[in-house]
């Protein structure tokens, strides 16, 4: 998304170019392979793992850090490491995505009239709001310190970062669509007059 967004601001007359049905065709097929793979990869280990502290993980389901917990081998080391080599992956990720919305602003704030900034920055902000949500609150839950950790805070987190940004998502995608937010007005200004 960062890049499409890249392309159609910093480069809008090569979007076709840069960017066709092939392109497309192949970015998706890499997250979607990087993704399986992602999840083999740990599915593999974490079944690997002999479990002494019982089977009962405290989340809606089987995270890596829960069932860490429960190994009672050194073997947890492999799943760590594979954590380590995630953590990298995701920053070089994040890292593009910043790279990528620096030069957007750069080139949106050059943009002469204030209508075209506008539009601009309207294209860009639903995916940073996305994007910012997810990794705000994921990163709450892996890298908060464990004096302030318990399992309901833990349950909450896992909720947190993994229900509500791909629920908000339609909803911050189609603000840009001025019908849905007369009626999201509406609905928001009845509910407060009935009360």
């Amino acid at each position: 998304m960062s890049y499409d967004r890249y392309v159609a601001i910093c480069r809008p007359l090569h979007y076709e170019t840069l960017l066709g049905s092939r392109v497309c065709v192949h970015l998706a097929a890499a997250a979607w392979a990087c993704g399986v793979l992602y999840a083999l990869l740990h599915t593999a280990n974490t079944f690997s793992l002999p479990l002494c502290q019982g089977n009962t993980v405290d989340q809606f389901f089987c995270e890596i850090p829960q069932i860490l917990k429960l190994s009672c081998s050194t073997s947890y080391l492999r799943e760590l490491w594979l954590l380590v080599a995630s953590a990298c992956l995701l920053f070089v990720c994040f890292v593009f995505i910043v790279v990528s919305y620096v030069q957007i602003f750069k080139a949106v704030l050059r943009i002469p009239s204030q209508q075209g900034r506008h539009k601009a920055f309207a294209t860009c902000l639903p995916h940073l709001a996305v994007v910012s949500l997810f990794v705000s609150t994921a990163f709450f839950a892996y890298l908060r310190p464990s004096s302030i950790s318990s399992p309901s805070l833990d349950l909450g987190m896992s909720v947190l970062y993994s229900v509500v940004p791909p629920a908000v998502n339609p909803l911050i995608y189609s603000l840009r669509n001025q019908e849905l937010k007369a009626a999201l007005r509406k609905m928001i200004t009845g509910c407060f007059q009935k009360q």
